[in-house]
């Protein structure tokens, strides 16, 4: 469980106003010293991270942030890198050190509501500063769950974990399966994943891995080949497979080799189903279409690494939208955590397949652009789309089929 992605955990984040003890409630949380504590307001500069276990939920990741009423120049930017946890926490304690529940306090529950992300008031240092009958009741009023604890005795946290566990999110619980509904176990799978410059040495990306443990929680069964094999593997069968899910950068390749009435897809496809909202992802696609010279597109990823030569987000993506295009289009990227807080100018957003993201980020993306009405996909349905083969990769999910052929006519 320790080596569980992030993008797998449920991530916590610790919300409030300097000196409010959150630094001090998440190293009682995790049982050891992983924040500085300080009674200096401000200590906490950068979001610190603790992966951990918590049990019956399992892996977790808790997230100390800075004060969101620090100031000056560089209190804002500590402010909005703390705003930034905002967009991946699934569940929020949002702490209080005085026993009151202010403006602070309440404009970030307004957030999580609006954001639709389950948080819980915490009061802090209740050995010095207990909140009165009437504002625990005016919270019980408003459904809000409220804990009382002190970091400093211990007090309370057995309540906050439970509390916690009570709060978990159900899709963070009972997760969508990386595989269609219709895979069962009598089902069979064909996962074609090539092993090039991009693969990671010695062991299968994580969309792969998923996909080999969703199978097996089915109780179905897979075979996984590389591409320069799977007409051999599809002809050793007597049946034909119910499914073959393939890398998007090979997706015209495998869909000649792949008999047309077998349902294709790609593993990023499968992502974007999981981690967004696949209708959406497959309209931002037919956007493409209606790109102009001058048009701003924006490449982000969720992870920094090193480009490699033909690496898809720098390389592949904007040639193919180019070729697609025939269009001088303005390619921007971004990595990590870094995105641009004003999507207005541009056109599109293409997003990688966000496997080191957890669903709540990937939503919260989703909405700043829908807020912006700019178009939204990932690179495995943009890829698809450009190379004219996205029909048949979306043929496995009826409905989304059927609105992305509407999109493409541009109604």
């Amino acid at each position: 469980m320790q080596n569980t992605p992030k993008g797998l955990r449920l991530q916590i984040g610790v919300f409030g106003a300097r000196n409010a003890g959150k630094s001090s409630l998440l190293n009682r949380l995790a049982g050891q010293q992983i924040s500085i504590v300080s009674d200096v307001a401000g200590t906490t500069t950068d979001p610190i991270e603790k992966a951990m276990e918590l049990q019956p939920i399992g892996p977790v990741l808790l997230i100390d942030t800075a004060g969101l009423d620090d100031e000056g120049m560089l209190g804002e930017m500590r402010v909005e890198k703390s705003r930034k946890v905002l967009e991946r926490t699934a569940l929020a304690l949002i702490v209080s050190g005085t026993g009151n529940w202010g403006d602070l306090e309440r404009s970030l529950a307004e957030q999580f509501r609006a954001r639709k992300v389950p948080f819980i008031a915490v009061f802090n240092k209740s050995d010095t500063a207990e909140p009165d009958t009437g504002l625990l009741q005016q919270l019980e009023s408003e459904k809000i769950p409220v804990a009382k604890v002190s970091s400093l005795t211990g007090d309370g946290f057995g309540e906050l974990r439970t509390k916690i566990i009570a709060s978990a999110p159900e899709d963070f619980l009972n997760p969508a399966g990386m595989l269609p509904e219709f895979i069962n176990e009598k089902s069979f799978t064909v996962l074609v994943t090539p092993v090039d410059i991009e693969a990671p040495k010695g062991r299968l990306i994580l969309p792969q891995v998923q996909a080999i443990r969703d199978a097996l929680d089915k109780e179905s069964w897979c075979v996984v080949t590389k591409e320069n094999r799977l007409a051999e593997c599809l002809q050793t069968f007597s049946r034909k497979p119910d499914l073959v899910v393939t890398d998007s950068q090979m997706f015209a390749q495998v869909s000649k080799i792949v008999p047309e009435e077998v349902p294709l897809t790609s593993f990023s496809i499968l992502l974007a189903r999981q981690k967004t909202d696949l209708a959406v992802c497959a309209a931002g696609a037919a956007a493409i279409d209606f790109l102009e010279d001058g048009s701003r597109v924006l490449i982000a990823e969720a992870c920094t690494h090193h480009p490699v030569e033909e690496d898809i987000g720098t390389v592949k993506i904007p040639a193919l939208l180019r070729k697609k295009t025939g269009k001088n289009l303005k390619i921007e990227h971004s990595r990590g955590h870094d995105f641009p807080a004003d999507l207005s100018e541009y056109s599109l957003v293409i997003h990688c397949g966000a496997c080191m993201f957890n669903r709540r980020e990937m939503l919260t993306r989703m909405g700043f652009c829908r807020e912006k009405e700019v178009a939204f996909t990932n690179y495995g349905v943009c890829i698809a789309h450009c190379v004219g083969i996205l029909e048949r990769a979306l043929r496995p999910f009826p409905g989304i089929y059927e609105s992305y052929r509407e999109a493409v006519k541009g109604k």
